[in-house]
């Protein structure tokens, strides 16, 4: 397993500052660098959809949390951007995870027409949404996780942190699992 305690610890610490889904002080905390145009970036995100749920029914609910960090490929994915300011529109109208889950499962459909119909199925408020999106509101925000990723030696994305230590290991299920148990023994 590549779990190395003393190769790239994350440099920005998980904070109330960050898209937390679950508790802080959970015993396994996953924070994930990934960009929404980003087919592996989606992947990995499922995967760790269903590790996080089968971390719950097996420890409990507060057992892992797991935090997402915008980490774009500008040079090759070039409506990453846009779709990040989506993401963090929607933020600040508390519908960051809902816009989270639909620019993944449409990592291909990031266009500004899809970006509006995203936000209309969310019921955001549109006239916002787009105030946000045409001011580029968010960008120092994304721009902040950016440079904390690099901070941390990331590269690319997807790039996933283990309790502030760097996954460098096979994006399955079952490396996954052995090395969050190993972590939490």
């Amino acid at each position: 397993m590549s779990y190395d305690r003393d190769y790239s610890p994350l440099s920005v610490l998980p904070s109330t500052q960050d898209h937390i889904n679950g508790v802080l002080n959970a015993a396994i905390v996953l924070v994930l660098y990934g960009d929404y145009q980003s087919s592996q970036s989606a992947d990995v995100y499922r995967l760790l959809k269903v590790v996080q749920q089968q971390l719950s029914v097996s420890f409990g609910a507060n057992y892992a949390c797991f935090i997402f960090r915008h980490f774009l490929q500008r040079q090759i994915h070039p409506q990453a951007q846009h779709a990040a300011e989506a993401a963090e529109a929607a933020a600040v109208q508390g519908q960051f995870w809902q816009m989270h889950d639909i620019l993944f499962t449409h990592s291909q459909e990031l266009g500004n027409g899809y970006l509006v119909e995203y936000a209309n199925r969310l019921g955001l408020d549109i006239y916002q949404f787009l105030q946000d999106l045409s001011k580029q509101t968010h960008a120092d925000r994304i721009n902040q996780d950016i440079e904390g990723g690099l901070n941390s030696g990331v590269t690319t994305a997807p790039a996933l942190f283990i309790n502030g230590i760097r996954y460098r290991d096979r994006w399955n299920m079952e490396q996954l699992m052995a090395v969050i148990t190993a972590v939490n023994h």
